[in-house]
């Protein structure tokens, strides 16, 4: 059965297309104000920084970046939860296992090591500055995602 617009987006795009022009704004600002890329990728080793003498954590990019990448990611939790509180409807509810959850994340930050970067950098940041680098990247994101989805439903599997 073909999927039709009104089927894959049943509440329309406005909202996304909301969403798309506000993070592209502020990733934008962020540029613009710091010179660097916004990414969440880096959180771990510039926040690691404040408290290990590691030569790995004590790069200057990382020492350099670490006070707004703390803010930066803090803000993004912080902004869920503003969200949950706020919603009516909250809508991070799953059914999915906490073991698949962990699992999840697990591979997640696998990933975010072995392609240098997470999804949001590659897709908004690198793709948003014609990094070829990123174009691969999130290429091979969606790949891999839609592969393995179509694997699990093969499979029965269900979250």
């Amino acid at each position: 059965m073909p999927l039709d617009f009104a089927t894959l987006f049943p509440n329309g795009v406005d909202h996304y297309l909301l969403g798309g022009i506000l993070i592209g704004l502020a990733t934008a600002l962020i540029y613009r104000g710091t010179g660097i890329a916004a990414g969440a990728s880096t959180f771990l080793e510039s926040t690691l920084s404040y408290v290990s003498d590691r030569p790995r954590f004590q790069q200057f990019r990382f020492v350099q970046s670490r006070d707004w990448r703390l803010v930066f990611t803090v803000g993004i939790v912080l902004g869920g939860f503003a969200y949950t509180a706020l919603s009516a409807d909250p809508w991070f509810v799953t059914d999915v296992s906490p073991t698949r959850l962990f699992v999840g994340g697990v591979l997640v930050g696998v990933g975010t090591r072995v392609g240098k970067g997470c999804t949001s950098g590659h897709g908004i940041c690198g793709v948003g500055s014609l990094a070829d680098a990123s174009f691969v990247n999130v290429a091979t994101f969606v790949l891999v995602a839609a592969g393995t989805a179509q694997l699990l439903f093969a499979m029965g599997v269900r979250p």
